[in-house]
């Protein structure tokens, strides 16, 4: 039932609809975007924020002391002794300190005035733990007093001796200090658990990994964490390091040496464009690269990085620019005509991988620059694109010099030794399980031993396709048996449009197909000795669905032609949406279907909320007679049939998805900022 246009009056949609969202209100109504969830990691992430404020002083070389506490009624508390956030009035009536903890993109991190280099520099910190937590108390210790603000409900005041609250922008003067020299921030929050899930909590041990880390990172720095909660010893943990970086991969050894640690460190410079003045201005920015590693004679891999002091758990430029370097130099000279790969070099299978490389690796990689560029709020990957080919660079340049004379020359043999061993070990498991996989594709009978067949082969059979096993136990179990093959994809589908005729038939499942249809493919593809007389595609009405839709009409658009210019082929149209209403059944294919159903069922004295429409997720998630009526009976299902001019479309949507959704970063870039000018900066809702 198609959906019928309605204007936007009666649609109920005007101006009153458009909400303009103030202070810390978008942080409430949409926290995932400034903490990533609402889960433990999300609530662990307030934490984060105010220790990543303490460590940008300690790392400046104002602060050499933060304490970290869990208290008993549930709130945390961050403390150090740094410079102590501002207290003089910023706009004539508000201090600096309030409008840390009330504004969003507020904070002395922008510019390189107060921090060279920090953490972060989206400036949300302080101001969404406010906005997430019932109760926050900040006291500072700077110009010979102690000022206190408190926030209830976000609201600046003062909590009272008798508990009571009153609101005001004056900071409390707790106490006068003799001594100048002490300053520094207290600050205490009680998290909001009704944004947070029920379960969401933040863990010690996560806790004290992270402080543990962070303390390699600012050599010198003295870290306590305590924990007052019910149930805890309360007894103090202390963390320092003098050697930095080396102290780290030594701590996170395991297992026997098989190198010493390596260091590398030295700078370099990148140009980028920033708003000043509101122009964009180039302007030449420094970084410097620290590294530390060494191979253990263990295999699993451990590599963490930094900026300045925040730990980039998903990576970024810099750990793109390390992983590079050291590919280009193990294979450039650590494993230059080494005889041991001599045979596989016949074969152009010598080179070792990142994965070879990396077998036993112990590295911890930090850059330092002013005004760092992550990939969402969460700062978790770095994305200034300036610091690869600097740490590329510098990596290159120290790692060379190492296996060249700087390093132990029985390390260096021994570094050669594990990595040519992880390259022949990868090329030798691959085509064993190439040689395993291809013998298990068929069974005794010669076909896919995933294939439920069908009894009957000919005109009026049908091959049916589906998309992994959760999809066929539904499809097997609705099928008219007699004539209905089912054949479940397990693997990911070659995109014959791109990959080679070699690759294609290597294709685990390319195979399967062409077996199970048995006419041949390509030039040699013969329709007559095709097995069934319709091949049907079913898919989840998702992405991935379309995605593997559009894989499949390419490869039978290249290698199976016949099957469409006969009109052999179709694609099975389940619905995505269905509800019962009155004892009648009403199924939707989409949304505005969905929506024009639910209008023309409530256009009586019926409510739209007592219509409860399910919506599938997956062919998995159908019954098996809701997916035998909508998708394998042919007297109530809907099918359309595909055209070569489908196909030829479906190759280039397959092309698009492989630029979006594959592994090539560099192509999905290039297509991104060669159609930035036909974006709407105003429709962005950012």
């Amino acid at each position: 039932m198609a959906a019928k246009h309605r204007s936007p009056e009666s649609a109920g949609y005007d101006a009153s609809h458009i909400q303009v969202l103030k202070g810390l209100e978008a942080v409430r109504k949409r926290p995932g975007m400034y903490i990533g969830g609402t889960g433990s990691d999300g609530l662990s992430h307030l934490l984060w924020e105010l220790i990543d404020n303490s460590i940008d002083e300690a790392a400046g070389g104002y602060a050499n002391r933060i304490d970290v506490t869990f208290h008993r009624d549930g709130s945390v508390e961050v403390v150090d002794n740094g410079r102590g956030i501002p207290t003089d009035i910023k706009d004539k009536k508000r201090t600096a300190l309030e409008i840390v903890f009330t504004e969003l993109h507020a904070g002395g991190k922008f510019g390189s005035g107060a921090y060279a280099a920090s953490g972060g520099l989206h400036g949300v910190g302080a101001s969404v733990v406010n906005a997430l937590s019932t109760k926050l108390v900040v006291e500072v210790d700077r110009d010979r007093h102690t000022w206190r603000l408190g926030f209830d409900a976000r609201k600046p005041g003062r909590f009272e001796p008798d508990g009571t609250f009153t609101p005001t922008s004056e900071l409390e003067d707790v106490k006068r200090l003799r001594n100048p020299n002490i300053t520094g921030t207290r600050v205490r929050f009680w998290p909001d658990t009704e944004v947070f899930d029920p379960d969401a909590t933040i863990a010690y041990l996560d806790v004290r990994e992270r402080l543990a880390r962070m303390a390699f990172l600012v050599p010198g720095l003295k870290i306590r964490l305590t924990d007052k909660r019910r149930g805890a010893s309360g007894e103090t943990e202390e963390f320092v390091s003098k050697g930095g970086l080396a102290d780290f991969v030594d701590y996170l050894s395991v297992g026997e040496n098989l190198t010493e640690i390596i260091r590398i460190a030295d700078d370099g410079t990148f140009t980028e464009k920033v708003s000043q003045g509101g122009t964009m201005t180039e302007v030449e920015r420094t970084c410097t690269v620290e590294v530390a590693m060494r191979w253990v004679k263990g295999f699993d891999p451990q590599v963490v990085s930094f900026v300045n002091t925040i730990p980039t758990t998903e990576g970024g430029t810099h750990v793109a620019g390390l992983e590079r370097a050291m590919t280009r130099v193990v294979n450039d000279v650590l494993l230059a005509d080494l005889r041991k790969l001599a045979k596989l070099a016949k074969e152009g299978k010598d080179k070792a991988s990142k994965d070879d490389i990396q077998e036993g690796l112990v590295a911890a990689l930090k850059v330092t620059l002013p005004e760092p560029q992550f990939r969402g709020q969460t700062k978790e990957e770095l994305g200034t694109p300036g610091v690869q080919s600097i740490v590329y660079d510098v990596v290159k340049s120290g790692f060379s010099a190492w296996i060249a004379g700087d390093g132990k020359k029985t390390h260096v043999n021994a570094v050669r030794d594990k990595v040519a061993n992880a390259v022949i070990n990868r090329v030798t498991s691959k085509q064993a399980l190439e040689n395993k996989r291809k013998a298990a594709n068929l069974g005794s009978t010669g076909m896919p031993d995933k294939l439920r067949d069908c009894r009957v082969h000919g005109a009026d059979s049908e091959l049916i396709i589906v998309e992994g096993d959760s999809a066929a136990g539904p499809a097997v179990q609705g099928r008219n048996s007699e004539t209905q093959a089912v054949l479940p994809l397990r693997g990911k589908i070659v995109n014959a449009g791109k990959a080679t005729t070699k690759q294609v038939l290597d294709n685990i499942e390319a195979q399967a197909i062409f077996t199970t249809i048995g006419a041949g493919s390509g030039k040699e593809f013969d329709i007559d000795l095709a097995r069934y007389g319709r091949v049907i595609i079913l898919c989840d009405a998702d992405v991935d669905g379309s995605h593997i839709r559009c894989l499949l009409l390419t490869l039978f658009h290249r290698y199976m032609r016949p099957l469409l210019d006969e009109g052999r082929i179709f694609a099975a149209l389940p619905p995505l949406y269905t509800t019962k209403v009155g004892g009648e059944t009403y199924r939707a294919f989409t949304e505005a279907e969905r929506n024009a159903i639910t209008a023309e069922l409530t256009s009586g004295n019926r409510k739209t909320e007592n219509i409860h429409w399910s919506r599938f997720k997956g062919l998995g998630e159908m019954e098996v007679a809701e997916l035998a009526e909508t998708a394998l009976d042919a007297g109530t299902r809907i099918l359309k049939r595909m055209t070569v001019a489908d196909a030829a479309a479906a190759s280039s949507e397959a092309d698009l998805f492989e630029v979006l959704m594959g592994n090539d970063v560099g192509r999905r870039r290039d297509f991104l900022l060669e159609r930035a000018s036909f974006v709407d900066p105003d429709a962005l809702d950012i």
